[in-house]
């Protein structure tokens, strides 16, 4: 009588634990794209005037350093959502948000925006005077009554570097 003997489970373990390994590095890739990888520059969107209104009245408030200038771009009850920091609703606490930051050449460039009725959005990127290539990337979530002038609900943004001669928590 010939008899079978099973495989070892030490021995099918350590060849699971193997081919786990060796794939593992593959699960999390995306195709196509590599760390030397550079993303392409999304295109400018023209905005409708009243919507550009809002990110050039932001960018002279923050060219001027003026943080009370920056709060009442917003909704009473709006949102700052700067990177590591913790967030800040109402104007008092969107004042004080901003209060020392600002100052530098900041630009805005919108990449998206829908707007209907009392709500609206804006997708952009910033970045600073004249240096080539964005900073980082911006949301702002607009509300208005109706009729009357946008005003920012939400303001989040995400800092890809920090802009020359900054800390990294002052972008806008």
């Amino acid at each position: 009588m010939v008899r079978l003997h099973a495989p070892r489970r030490p021995a099918l373990a350590a060849a699971f634990l193997g081919l786990a390994l060796t794939t593992a590095s593959l699960w999390g890739q995306t195709p196509g794209l590599t760390a030397s990888a550079t993303p392409r520059a999304l295109p400018d969107v023209a905005l409708p005037p009243e919507l550009d209104r809002v990110l050039r009245d932001y960018e002279r408030a923050w060219r001027a350093g003026d943080a009370a200038a920056l709060a009442r771009l917003f909704t009473e009850d709006g949102f700052v959502l700067q990177s590591n920091r913790p967030p800040a609703r109402g104007w008092r606490d969107i004042e004080a948000a901003y209060a020392g930051q600002g100052g530098s050449p900041l630009r805005l460039r919108a990449l998206a925006f829908a707007a209907e009725g009392t709500t609206g959005y804006i997708i952009g990127a910033y970045g600073y005077g004249d240096a080539p290539g964005d900073t980082g990337k911006f949301t702002l979530t607009l509300r208005r009554a109706a009729g009357g002038p946008w005003r920012i609900f939400s303001d989040m943004d995400n800092a890809g570097a920090a802009p020359p001669g900054s800390r990294p928590d002052t972008a806008p």
